[in-house]
């Protein structure tokens, strides 16, 4: 089991919150998962759930998580992707071929399982007997959660998905990037995350219900609907005007002004979403009159004559450094940010005073933590992500092939 390893505090504790940071135990501590995942989603799921305290235990086929080959880069042994996932997991490897296996595993979910979650492709789990039907009528407290791709109905929900394929095919694609351009896809796997962070709501949920009724549920999330849902206040303008929404650039089509504008030596983006904040804008450019002229005095004026007023504004911004803009918004009170690479942002003060990015035990790799906390403790990654099968011979007996 994993343990939490928060060190002790010297001396009393001097509040409550310290009390309990040093007493309560990881939230999760003592569920035991099965995670029968690849790629991102569901292990995205896992990793969450072993980063809270509960035991994961990754259940591979014998080549591996196809995510451990996805590189370069390649860092202690599999792809970065794969080492960002899969920290605080156990991996064992079951020949799902092999009957005696196979037979091995199922016991061993239906002894220590609390939660499975599965991402193998349509139908696999019930041609192996490790669907969420089978297993909970062996194991009726068992919380079972499917990661699909289309959903659990339809005419395609029997068919496999990617990141990139829902982007494109929930519309994502069709609003990011800049008028006139290319398809672009959001850079973040920003549905596969999604749908990890869907899956466990409803485990949570289903969790919270099984106290009250001691039995267990099967969650059905997909990356689909985790895609309508990221669309879902552009689907919004679509369905009240009937009018298709098209690429978006840094801004958001319904308020106005609010982008990025490029200064002497990069970006800025500048969220005056209010008239308050267009009038504080407006005295920062040295311009108040723009905020009493009719095309610009309110959010639907400004929308209307967005073209208009980002000309006047970008031709101000482009005058000055990011810095000088910050400061200037600053003073002004005016929401903005420099439009930062990675390693900007990993390196920010503001990054490392929340100590997000956390250190593995016993190795010289780095990750981003959980962006949560519980009375101002952030959970600690304790374990580094597994070898493939390091944990078999734990879990499972070796088959006897012999004839």
């Amino acid at each position: 089991m994993i343990q939490n390893q928060a060190s002790q505090a010297k001396g009393p504790p001097q509040s409550i919150h310290d009390l309990q940071a040093q007493h309560s135990p990881m939230p999760l501590a003592g569920l035991v998962v099965f995670e029968l995942g690849n790629s991102v989603a569901a292990p995205f799921c896992g990793q969450i759930l072993g980063e809270l305290g509960a035991k994961v235990i990754k259940v591979e086929k014998p080549s591996g998580d196809d995510a451990r080959k996805w590189g370069p880069p390649f860092w202690e042994g599999s792809g970065a992707y794969f080492q960002s996932l899969n920290r605080n997991k156990q991996s064992i490897v079951c020949d799902f071929h092999d009957p005696q296996q196979l037979d091995q595993l199922k016991q061993l979910v239906v002894e220590q399982a609390d939660i499975v979650v599965q991402n193998m492709r349509p139908g696999q789990v019930e041609k192996l007997g490790l669907d969420a039907k089978s297993l909970s009528t062996l194991k009726p407290t068992l919380i079972y959660c499917n990661f699909g791709a289309f959903g659990s109905s339809g005419p395609l929900s029997q068919q496999p998905g990617y990141d990139p394929l829902m982007q494109a095919f929930s519309g994502i694609m069709s609003t990011t990037g800049e008028p006139g351009r290319p398809t672009v896809r959001v850079g973040a796997s920003i549905v596969d995350l999604g749908t990890g962070l869907w899956g466990i709501i409803g485990i949570l949920t289903a969790l919270y219900e099984r106290q009250k009724n001691n039995l267990g549920k099967t969650v059905d999330v997909s990356l689909f609907e985790t895609a309508t849902s990221w669309v879902s206040l552009i689907a919004a303008q679509y369905l009240a005007s009937n009018e298709v929404p098209t690429r978006q650039g840094s801004g958001a089509k319904g308020i106005v002004p609010y982008k990025a504008y490029t200064t002497t030596d990069g970006e800025i983006v500048i969220a005056a979403g209010s008239d308050a904040l267009f009038l504080a804008l407006c005295e920062m450019l040295g311009h108040t009159e723009w905020s009493t002229n009719p095309d610009f005095k309110d959010n639907p004026s400004r929308v209307a004559n967005s073209n208009k007023l980002y000309a006047l504004i970008e031709s101000l911004i482009l005058t000055k450094s990011t810095q000088e803009w910050l400061v200037a918004c600053e003073a002004y009170g005016i929401p903005a940010s420099a439009v930062q690479n990675i390693e900007q942002m990993i390196q920010h003060p503001q990054t490392k005073a929340l100590g997000i990015v956390q250190n593995i035990p016993n190795s010289k790799m780095s990750f981003i933590g959980l962006p949560i906390s519980f009375n101002g403790q952030r959970p600690q990654i304790q374990t580094a992500p597994p070898k493939l099968g390091e944990h078999t011979n734990i879990y499972l007996r070796e088959t006897d092939h012999e004839s």
